[in-house]
Formats: structure tokens, C-alpha cells, sequence
């Protein structure tokens, strides 16, 4: 049963997750509606709340797109679905410039991918293309799509229809 709680723009565009707490919190505000709800029920003194696993905030909030994301290690894995961009592997992953930083590489979305130890060292301050490596994809600034259907304890099955209207 996750505990993570999949939050909704009032659009249905997925924005982000949150504890159940922290829905429990938006819902007895009246800043969010629950779409989908568990079977479990969360009880208080003089409160029976069934416990939430999707919610619509109630009023649009703006959120920042593109470049503007702070580009973080966290980050760059989910985009890169905790995969070696170069041989696939998913052990001792880092991160790498593929322009390295040596020849001018600025770490940027565009620049910085999900590399395996292995790999990062046999590239070292070399492009991939001078020794024969290849990347499995294009990097480019990561979407809340991204974060959510790569979680590393898989997306529940409650979310997937929120999840694959955004990618479609």
C-alpha cells in the first residue's frame, strides 16, 4: 500500500506526490478534493476520513517548467530511469558530463546523464563518440512524468490513469 499520495492540479496534470498526512492536511482545508481513495480509513476524535490516493487541488498552481527545475543527482536518475545511459546497467550508478567539464561542459540538462561507474571511467574526459560509446537517448530537462512513473517502488496502480493522460 503506498503512502505517498499522487496530488493533481485542478487541470488533472499530475504536479507532484505528498505524504497522506500532508493530503489529510489539503483535504480538511478545502484545498483539495480526493479522486481516488484506498479502502482504508483514517479516523480522528470526531473525524472518519477514507484514506486518500489521489487528489485535485481546487485552484490552479503555476508550476515552473523546462530549465527552470534545479537540475539535482535525484533528478537526473528519475529521468534517466535509474539506468546507465550508455550500456543500461542499473549498479554503482554516477553521474556524467558528456562534455566534460575539462572541455568546457556545463552541467546543464542537456549535458548530465545517468552513468554507470564502468562506463564513467572508461569515457573519463574523452566524447562518447571519439570512444565508441553511444547514449540510449537524448538528455533534456526532466518532466513530473519523469519523477512519478520512475519511482523505484513503481507507480501504484491507482495513479496510472492520471499518469498516461499527462503523457499523451
Amino acid at each position: 500500500m503506498p503512502r505517498q499520495v499522487l496530488v493533481l492540479n485542478a487541470t488533472y496534470e499530475p504536479i507532484n506526490t505528498c505524504s497522506t498526512k500532508r493530503a489529510v492536511v489539503l483535504l480538511l482545508k478545502n484545498k483539495a478534493e480526493i479522486l481516488e481513495g484506498g479502502a482504508e480509513v483514517l479516523r480522528a476524535a470526531r473525524l472518519t476520513v477514507t484514506r486518500p490516493l489521489v487528489i485535485r487541488l481546487r485552484t490552479y498552481v503555476k508550476v515552473p517548467r523546462g530549465d527552470r527545475r534545479r537540475l539535482s543527482r535525484r533528478a537526473v536518475l528519475a529521468r534517466d530511469g535509474y539506468r546507465c545511459q550508455y550500456c543500461g546497467s542499473v549498479r554503482h550508478l554516477t553521474l556524467d558530463h558528456i562534455v566534460p567539464r575539462s572541455r568546457g561542459g556545463s552541467t546543464c540538462w542537456e549535458n548530465v546523464v545517468t552513468s554507470c561507474a564502468p562506463c564513467n571511467t572508461r569515457k573519463g574526459a574523452s566524447l562518447p563518440d571519439e570512444i565508441g560509446m553511444a547514449l540510449a537517448r537524448t538528455p533534456r530537462p526532466p518532466t513530473v512524468t519523469d519523477f512519478l512513473s520512475t519511482s523505484p517502488h513503481g507507480v501504484p496502480p491507482s495513479w496510472r490513469p492520471y499518469l498516461s493522460a499527462a503523457v499523451a
